[in-house]
This record gives structure tokens, C-alpha cells and sequence, in this order.
């Protein structure tokens, strides 16, 4: 996995295929790029409060003249009431179905306007620029848009394929270190379940990646992408395989509700998520207490915790667990790792999941 200055990967999806970009620089190219696709289309630029102040105006200018919408950062816009803003934005401006949405942030904006994008005139094109690690390695690619409901995260969505990703690592020079470190969770959850080699690369170049090296993100970012996309390939609207990405997210999730979204970053949840996975995966005999050990290590060098809070009721995350799209009667579909590198699905009923999600039972 040696550096590479830019690296494409297509998603081969047939009519919907595109391709996601990884390399420093993009987001100055970000214009040229899109003006390109769009052919004249109006661009409808989304972005939220934070990343607006860092990169809003840059892009914006590259653009032209974009229908501009800025939302409140944070997991608290992921509402169906962010969308009608920007559905209201982009008609009062008079927006036709050649425009092009571009999603200028991280995971919550993609989301969002990539599901405003996917009803807006019954379909637009949307462009996906992720400024977070997070976004860039997983939730730009692959076409889940959707917002969350009392009852639960992602809870009402569209499938809506990007028609174009671009991932500048130098983007991650500005993003806090809270944020940057949660968004490594979803590095070390790609590792886990498909490619033990990454695995290896991250705990041997933990300071370099902490440090935020462009070379070295590259190549890390473009390999989980061409992970996932090979995932999306086999199964682009979660009929099965594509489960799998879910790894920790089940418990994680949960842990996000718990807590209304308001105590952790969607990175960090998942990191406890994954340490749980582990740990039940041993349970279940697919790998052992070593490896869930070498996972909690590796989470915790990037400064993660790794323990579910104990002042977290039991029932309130069992309940969110059986919210999880996943669910089947009383019975909750669970990824469990295969060692290091390779991953299963089980479905195990929600008690005992409950019990062992704490080490008991």
C-alpha cells in the first residue's frame, strides 16, 4: 500500500456507476470537476455552520452562483424539518432537474442533502465533498441518504448513488481532534471485518496517522473506499452482504440514542459498539479474547474509549437495539468478526445480545 498522490475508484453500479476520488488538492479542483458534470445545471450547495466558515466561500466561488444552504452542525439537523429547508431553498430559487446537489461536509450533511437530492423534482444529481474522515472512508460512498426518527438513526431514507465523490485529505488538517479521532473508528471497523493487512498498517503507523500525514491518508482512505465499494457492488441496497458494514453500529447506535445524540460523536459510539462486537464474537467462538484485546488496543492508541457507560440504562438500549432496521422478530441481525480480517452475520435473540453486550450471561 505504498503513498500515491491521487487515486480513483470506480463503484461499479451499471447506469448509477461513478467514481470516488481520493487526493490532496481536490478541493480546489472541486469547481472545475463539477462544472463538468452539472453542464449548465444549477448547483445547490449544502453545508453546515462549521465547515461553512472554513471552506464555504471557496467552494461557493468555484461554483459560481449556487442556490447556497447552510445548516446547524451536528447529528440534531439529521430532520426531515433540514430537508424541507433546503427542498424550500432550492425551489424558491428556481431549481430545475438538471441541478446538482453538492454536499459539502461530513456525515450528517451527506445524508441530508443527499436525501433532499434523492425527492427533490422526484430526483437530482448530488455530488458528495467529504471534509470529515468519517465521511470520506464510508458514509460518501455507497448512496445511503436518510435522517433519524424518535425511534431511531437513519429510520426514514433513500438509496441515491453520488454521481461523483471527491476526498481531499487535506481537508482533514482543520477538523478538530475529537472528530478526527472519532472518524478513525469507522478506519479500524473496515479493517476488522474485510482487510487484516490494513489492519496491520494502522497499528504499525498509529503517530503518522495521528499526525494526519496527506501520503499516508491517501492510501488509507482510497483503500477503505475500494472496500466498500466492492461491498456496494455485490449488494447496493442492503439485501445481505452490505449488513456487514454494520459492524458495532448495532450497539453503537443504541448507545447514540441512549444519550439523544447529544454525549457522543457517531465515531465514538461505534468504537464501544466495535469493543462489544468483539467480545460477544468471542463468545460465539468466531475469534478470540487475544484479538478483541488487539482491537480495544488499537482504539484506545487512537484515543477512543472503548467501555459502554455504566450509568447507561439497559433497557432504554435494548429497546433502541430492536428499533434497528435490522431487527426480526425479537431477534437482532449482529456481525461478529472472524478474527482479524473477516466478519459473519448471526442473528441473536435481543436478551441474551443485552446480557452479553456486558460482558454477562
Amino acid at each position: 500500500m505504498s503513498a500515491a498522490v491521487r487515486r480513483e475508484i470506480p463503484v461499479r453500479l451499471g447506469p448509477r456507476s461513478y467514481s470516488v476520488r481520493v487526493g490532496a488538492g481536490l478541493l480546489d479542483e472541486a469547481g472545475a470537476l463539477i462544472e463538468r458534470l452539472a453542464e449548465g445545471g444549477r448547483c445547490i450547495l449544502v453545508t453546515d455552520t462549521n465547515v461553512d466558515r472554513i471552506y464555504g466561500d471557496r467552494v461557493a466561488d468555484a461554483l459560481g452562483d449556487p442556490c447556497r444552504i447552510t445548516i446547524e452542525a451536528g447529528e440534531q439537523s439529521k430532520t426531515l424539518a433540514t430537508v424541507e429547508r433546503i427542498y424550500d431553498a432550492a425551489l424558491s430559487a428556481g431549481v430545475e432537474r438538471d441541478a446538482v446537489v453538492v454536499a459539502l461536509g461530513g456525515g450528517v450533511v451527506g445524508d441530508v442533502a443527499g436525501f433532499a437530492a434523492a425527492t427533490l423534482l422526484r430526483g437530482v444529481r448530488v455530488v458528495m465533498i467529504p471534509t470529515t474522515l468519517l465521511a470520506q472512508v464510508d458514509s460518501s460512498v455507497g448512496g445511503k441518504t436518510g435522517v433519524n426518527r424518535p425511534q431511531g438513526k437513519n429510520l426514514v431514507g433513500a438509496f441515491h448513488q453520488p454521481s461523483l465523490v471527491l476526498a481531499d485529505p487535506l481537508a482533514l488538517e482543520t477538523l478538530p481532534d475529537r472528530e478526527y479521532r472519532a472518524g478513525l473508528a469507522e478506519v479500524v471497523k473496515t479493517a476488522v471485518i474485510l482487510d487484516g493487512a490494513l489492519f496491520d498498517l494502522l497499528e504499525s503507523r498509529v503517530a503518522a496517522i495521528l499526525k494526519r500525514d496527506p501520503e499516508l491518508l491517501t492510501d488509507v482512505v482510497a483503500r477503505c473506499v475500494e472496500l466498500k465499494a466492492m461491498v456496494v457492488e455485490r449488494d447496493e441496497r442492503e439485501g445481505g452482504l452490505r449488513r456487514i458494514l454494520n459492524y458495532g453500529h448495532t450497539i453503537g447506535h443504541a448507545i447514540e440514542q441512549a444519550t439523544e445524540y447529544r454525549r457522543y460523536l457517531h465515531g465514538e459510539a461505534v468504537a464501544m459498539g466495535m469493543v462489544a462486537a468483539a467480545r460477544i464474537s468471542a463468545r460465539l467462538g468466531a475469534a478470540s479474547a487475544a484479538e478483541a484485546q488487539r482491537l480495544t488496543r488499537l482504539l484506545e492508541q487512537f484515543g477512543l474509549d472503548t467501555e459502554i457507560p455504566a450509568d447507561l440504562d439497559d433497557d432504554i438500549l435494548e429497546r433502541a437495539m430492536m428499533h434497528d432496521k435490522k431487527s426480526v422478530g425479537g431477534r437482532i441481525a449482529f456481525v461478529a468478526n472472524e478474527g482479524i480480517g473477516r466478519c459473519r452475520q448471526e442473528m441473536i435473540e435481543a436478551e441474551r445480545l443485552r446480557a452479553w453486550m456486558r460482558g454477562q450471561g
